[in-house]
């Protein structure tokens, strides 16, 4: 501890009266210095174990900040889970598009579905999964299944709701994870994948819903195989069916990137193939005998990409044929 005396304090102001004017600024940086040494030493003394002020633990920026929020979804009825927020570089998926999400650590169904808008059923149906069982680095595909949801009423069983809406009841079941003795409540939602609404009279005239608009890009798309005939028309606003003998070569309609070749059911798809073109459309390839292209693979025009089967849900005697979508686009065929 630094102890002026006044001996000293003499000896400084004669030596401060002999200096030259231009170093008279540091002098007074040496006392004040000195003196605060002296008061700093005089606190110190005085702090204990009774005035010190507790140590605060730094926060991190998460914490900091005001605009982070983190909400607890129950799972199960059992567990907590903290809501899983979306990344960044995932884009919520269009109605008009397929989109694949490949799952982060700590996702979940239903945080996934409620993050593009769609039912948890609408991803297990989609991707062949039972129960709620995924994985991290999974790829998911994500379907924006077109169908009908019907409420349940008083005396409605799952037969009488798919013949209703046109539905197919093995895929009602298993779209809605249900079983055919499943009991059902009023109240409840079924929903029919590629349902169709049964057309109103009123006043006798039939109210139907106007056909959706699309653009039209004239002579983008070449027909997805040679010969062949159309087995149905225009149907869940994208698809046309076009039938031919087995193993029949299914062609690029238009040039792009292969997005998804997949085996399997796959929503009823069954073996499949969606590839996505430079103006932002996709078209589709179901019911696949058999895959010739890869997930990331360039694709020409017209280069043969699978071969003609009858995988997934097909209809008719025989079932061979090719559903055939363009997805965000008139489909011309």
């Amino acid at each position: 501890m630094n102890i002026i005396t006044p001996s000293l304090l003499s000896i400084a102001l004669l030596g401060l009266l002999l200096m030259p004017l231009h170093t008279e600024a540091g002098v007074f940086s040496f006392f004040s210095d000195l003196f605060s040494t002296n008061v700093q030493a005089e606190e110190v003394q005085q702090l204990n174990s009774q005035n010190m002020a507790l140590l605060q633990a730094t926060l991190s920026p998460s914490q900091m900040s005001s605009t982070t929020k983190e909400e607890a979804t129950i799972v199960d009825g059992t567990s907590l889970l903290p809501e899983i927020q979306k990344p960044a570089d995932t884009k919520t998926v269009s109605e008009d598009q397929i989109s694949l999400y490949v799952v982060h650590k700590g996702d979940t169904l239903p945080a996934i579905a409620k993050m593009f808008g769609v039912s948890s059923n609408t991803i297990r149906w989609g991707n062949d999964i039972k129960g709620n069982t995924i994985s991290e680095g999974q790829t998911l595909v994500i379907l924006p299944i077109s169908g009908i949801q019907h409420r349940v009423k008083s005396g409605d069983t799952l037969q009488s709701i798919t013949r209703l809406y046109k539905g197919d009841l093995e895929e009602v079941l298993q779209y809605n994870n249900l079983t055919k003795n499943a009991k059902l409540a009023v109240g409840d939602i079924i929903v029919v994948p590629d349902g169709e609404v049964i057309p109103v009279s009123f006043g006798g005239s039939v109210i139907s819903k106007p056909a959706p608009l699309y653009p039209v890009y004239e002579g983008y798309y070449m027909r997805p195989l040679i010969g062949g005939i159309k087995t149905q028309g225009l149907h869940d606003r994208y698809a046309v069916d076009i039938s031919a003998a087995l193993n029949t070569n299914i062609l690029a309609s238009a040039s792009g990137q292969v997005q998804i070749a997949r085996t399997g059911w796959n929503g009823g798809y069954g073996n499949y193939i969606i590839i996505k073109h430079g103006n932002g459309t996709q078209t589709v390839y179901g019911h696949l005998n058999s895959i010739l292209v890869s997930a990331g693979d360039y694709v020409e025009q017209g280069q043969v990409i699978g071969k003609m089967g009858k995988t997934g849900r097909v209809k008719g005697p025989t079932g061979i044929h090719l559903h055939f979508e363009i997805r965000g686009a008139k489909n011309p065929f």
